[in-house]
């Protein structure tokens, strides 16, 4: 007889947990109080914000670009959730003033898309492949989506819903419909968020439909490109369109779009209980995260086809590792844990937000990076182009990733727990305070902790009223040694371990507490053997966090240094990037003076004996340009 299958857990909303941490609190700040204004600006200054005027004209400046549209609805998305914790009267003016220019814009049978009404009015439709629609769709459904649950306004979820309803109809196996799907993967999950809004089955009919349909034959994208008198630039791989989802075995093709398909074919198997569209969520998670993904949690190792090339192909100073490819992970990893809380999950979600997200955005708010390479050679080519740069940018002309942080750190409290009927799951460390009901009884957990620098973590839980249910701590698979306390009193942990959780079911009291403790060595990090870029290599990990050597702590010429195998690592606090635990050990290197004519001899190499300081990899290019590297040789 099989047991039950226990409920999927609902995340605990970012409008019921509050962050007061100095580490995440003072970024979502940042994020608030300087990154939304910066971004506006943006926005405005490239012609995004007034595009929905509808007055551009050919020969105008600011020609509109395929897909704007979503820059906008991100940044949107992002505001929505600032204004549900911090009211803010002008920036809900602004969001205002932007619907109602595409409530007009809107056309009768609900079409919405500054790009194809302005510049190419005759062609919508016609390159699902290559263009942007049902990506920008999907954005801006999504932006309404979080409008409204934020602000009680509905008129931006009613232009999407007729939007929607339009793209419904196009779309489908029906009569006069197109057997169409997105190129650029986002629309899933969008209409699976506004099913779970609206309660309308149609939205999630139609997400099933588009992933459903994905990779059937005759394939769609080849079809419509033979209509053009076009070929296809790219393989079916790119789009995740070689093979119908079910089929597919490996993260293949494009980040991004990779990662928002698995998202929402991970969103239509909750709703829908498929466990065959489940089992290759499974199977693509373990593809991913087991042969495909750096160890900040980067996605996509070439610009070439911004995505993935083969198990274990991981360069570290052409690692393309797009910041929204990150977030994308974020996403996965998220609704993964919510259908089978499993710590591999948590473990991938925490390493990507410490690392390869964070990195996305400087510590003052104002730049960012699109790519997020392992090293960095500020004097040597890279990829070229404003992708390729290795320095923080003000804004990209495809500027994708700066909103996608934006909206991440705006919403991040949600990420933090997940409840279900007698479970309360705690993902994520860092002081904050959750809010929920325990069957019918309110409750009140706080944890109280320096996390991610120190791995003590108090959390109390405060129920209205005694209460029976279970709290289940994920044990990080960095961790080798934690232990837990419940008032005062040490817990077996090997009994409570279920899954990389620690579960403790109690009837609990308003003054219970309990002490997790998570000891944090430092710990040298080797990879695969068949990553041929990082043998001979470490890299240096404390807790979730990844470190880097920067040049402004190391001097430039960072693969001269070697770190013996025996050398102590020390952590130490600073004052600088806002208060760090760095790194600081001693090894050795091989000085340029010295050196004789030539490239080459058989001569043994002088060797001088150095300081080695590392910091967390998020927060390089902070201080000021150099170089950069997280893969360290070892002697």
């Amino acid at each position: 007889m099989h047991a039950a299958k226990a409920e999927p857990l609902t995340p605990i909303p970012y409008q019921a947990v509050t962050l007061s941490d100095s580490f995440w609190s003072a970024r979502a700040a940042t994020n608030r109080e300087v990154t939304l204004p910066v971004e506006l600006k943006n926005l405005r200054d490239t012609g995004r914000l007034d595009v929905w005027k509808m007055e551009w004209r050919p020969g105008m400046p600011n020609t509109p670009h395929p897909f704007w549209d979503s820059d906008l609805a991100k940044w949107i998305e992002a505001a929505a959730y600032s204004l549900a914790t911090h009211p803010n009267p002008e920036l809900e003016r602004e969001i205002d003033r932007a619907v109602t220019r595409m409530e007009k814009a809107q056309l009768d049978d609900g079409y919405l898309n500054s790009y194809y009404q302005l510049v190419e009015p005759g062609k919508r439709w016609t390159n699902l492949a290559l263009m942007h629609e049902l990506y920008c769709a999907g954005h801006l459904i999504e932006a309404a989506v979080a409008y409204a649950s934020a602000t009680g306004k509905k008129r931006f979820l009613d232009v999407m819903r007729r939007y929607a309803q339009h793209i419904a109809g196009t779309f489908g196996r029906g009569v006069g419909q197109r057997r169409g799907y997105p190129g650029h993967e986002e629309i899933e999950l969008a209409l699976v968020k506004l099913y779970r809004a609206t309660g309308e089955r149609q939205y999630l009919d139609l997400a099933a439909y588009f992933i459903d349909e994905r990779g059937v034959e005759p394939h769609y994208f080849i079809q419509e490109a033979l209509e053009r008198g076009e070929s296809l630039p790219f393989s079916e791989e790119y789009f995740q369109a070689h093979q119908p989802v079910r089929e597919q075995r490996e993260a293949v093709g494009h980040a991004v779009r990779a990662l928002y398909l698995y998202s929402g074919m991970a969103d239509v198997a909750a709703e829908t209980g498929d466990s065959t569209l489940l089992d290759a969520c499974r199977r693509l998670w373990t593809s991913l995260t087991e042969r495909r993904m750096y160890i900040t949690g980067g996605i996509g190792s070439t610009a070439s086809n911004e995505g993935f090339t083969s198990d274990y192909h991981l360069p570290n100073e052409a690692a393309y590792a797009e910041t929204c490819a990150s977030i994308a992970l974020v996403f996965f990893a998220h609704r993964m844990l919510a259908i089978d809380p499993q710590g591999k999950y948590g473990d991938a979600m925490e390493r990507a937000l410490y690392n390869g997200v964070l990195s996305g955005v400087s510590l003052d708010g104002k730049r960012f990076f699109y790519v997020n390479p392992l090293a960095v050679r500020p004097n040597e080519e890279r990829h070229g182009g404003e992708f390729g740069t290795v320095s923080r940018q003000e804004w990209f002309g495809c500027a994708c990733c700066p909103p996608n942080v934006a909206r991440l750190l705006a919403s991040l409290g949600q990420y933090f727990y997940g409840v279900r009927p007698g479970a309360c799951f705690i993902h994520l460390y860092g002081q904050s305070e959750a809010r929920f009901d325990m069957e019918g009884v309110p409750v009140v957990v706080k944890q109280r902790t320096q996390y991610p620098w120190d791995g003590r973590i108090r959390v109390s839980v405060e129920p209205d009223a005694t209460c029976a249910f279970t709290l289940a701590l994920r044990i990080p698979g960095w961790c080798r040694n934690a232990s837990v306390k419940v008032n005062g009193r040490t817990e077996a942990l090997a009994d409570l371990m279920k899954n990389g959780y620690a579960h403790i079911t109690r009837t609990w009291n308003k003054r219970d507490v309990l002490e997790l403790e998570l000891p944090m060595p430092v710990e040298r990090m080797r990879a695969h053997p068949r990553v041929r870029h990082d043998m001979g290599r470490i890299a240096l990990q404390r807790g979730p966090i990844v470190y880097c050597l920067e040049e402004a702590d190391n001097g430039a010429n960072l693969d001269r240094i070697v770190l013996p195998r025996s050398a102590p690592i020390r952590t130490m606090q600073k004052r600088i990037l806002g208060g760090i635990v760095a790194l600081k050990t001693e090894g050795w290197e091989i000085p340029e003076k010295g050196w004789k004519e030539g490239l080459y001899t058989s001569s043994e190499p002088l060797r001088r004996p150095c300081h080695v300081v590392a910091i967390p990899y998020a927060l390089w290019d902070n201080r000021k340009p150099g170089e950069m590297q997280v893969w360290i040789r070892e002697e």
